[in-house]
């Protein structure tokens, strides 16, 4: 009841400092008043780059927009799992959401062609294919959708592996093994090659599946590992660099026409600077990451992923992917990384 009353309090103190400033200076109270208040929600802990980049977003947007342009945010899937949020963010419940490219690929399809497995190199490669055609190839995809993508996708990292059993050296060391997956066809697709149990499970209920030992492992950059503290229930971690997973930070269609051009313009600007700073944050932090977590108990190793790659070629799996995404999608793929089919 006391919070109450000093809230109300401040409400009228606030009140009546707006009334007085309104008769001096109406323009300066316009201008500080939100017009537009939009909520972004993600699945990542405060901590994460996303989030710290998001918080520095948010500021800059208040203050080019003159307080118009309200961006608040929803960390740590507070607003419902990836499933739940995508539905909110499609019927306008949410405004933003960054959404891993694998989980939207349940609505898009062609969303999930960045994680093909074992098939980007190293980082030079993946931002000449997602900043270039392929990237803007599955943005058209996803407005089909009646979704915006904002231009730049968010890095999540390259996926590695962890167990609480046995370290991942070869592909028959994923046999028969109880494994973690986003809910996302190509995920399951990818280890049933490799004869593991893959298991669909929203990311906010990783900690305990893994605690509870419902199963043996999970596969998220090492970004997720360290500030999720999967490490605190898993004890090997492999370096399998098996996919590169990105955010693709969207928007709902007619939140984002509601706004005028000038709003959009700086929100659009500033969305898109963040996530080439939260880049920037995050190959740093893998840099140093290994021995932070190697520190806390992980042990790690580093497979060759030849034989991994030549065994989803021999279980079919690439000539499965490229007849589901089209030979468009496909091709602009190869483009960047070479023949995989």
């Amino acid at each position: 009841m006391k919070a109450r009353m000093k809230v109300t309090r401040r409400h009228m103190l606030a009140g009546g400092s707006i009334l007085l400033a309104s008769v001096a200076a109406p323009r300066i109270v316009r201008a500080q008043q939100a017009q537009w208040v939009y909520k972004y929600a993600n699945n990542l802990p405060e901590a994460h780059p996303m989030n710290v980049r998001a918080r520095e977003m948010a500021a800059a947007i208040k203050q080019e927009t003159n307080g118009r342009f309200d961006l608040q945010i929803f960390p740590s899937s507070q607003l419902g799992s990836d499933t739940d949020t995508l539905s909110q963010i499609r019927s306008g419940g949410v405004e933003f959401f960054t959404l891993s490219g694998l989980i939207l690929s349940t609505l898009v399809p062609a969303a999930s062609i960045n994680g093909m497995g074992f098939a980007f190199a190293d980082y030079d490669t993946v931002w000449k294919a997602m900043d270039g055609d392929l990237g803007a190839y599955i943005r058209a995809q996803i407005a089909k959708a009646n979704l915006i993508a904002m231009e730049k996708i968010w890095d999540n990292g390259f996926r590695q592996t962890t167990t609480s059993t046995k370290p991942v050296a070869t592909p028959d060391d994923f046999r028969g093994m109880k494994l973690r997956v986003p809910p996302s066809p190509l995920w399951t697709s990818m280890f049933k090659a490799f004869d593991a149990s893959p298991a669909s499970i929203n990311f906010n209920e990783v900690y305990s599946a893994l605690q509870t030992k419902i199963v043996d492992g999970q596969e998220n950059p090492l970004a997720i590992i360290s500030t999720a503290k999967l490490y605190e229930v898993q004890k090997y971690c492999s370096l399998t660099n098996h996919m590169w997973d990105g955010f693709w930070f969207l928007a709902n269609q007619r939140a984002w026409q509601n706004l005028p051009d000038d709003v959009r313009t700086i929100v659009a600007k500033h969305i898109n600077a963040a996530g080439l700073k939260e880049r920037d944050d995050v190959a740093k932090l893998n840099a140093s990451l290994q021995q932070d977590l190697a520190a806390k108990g992980l042990i790690f190793n580093r497979p060759d992923p030849a034989p991994f790659r030549s065994k989803l070629r021999a279980a079919g799996f690439y000539t499965e992917w490229k007849s589901k995404y089209g030979e468009e999608a496909w091709s602009l793929l190869e483009k960047s990384v070479g023949k995989l089919a």
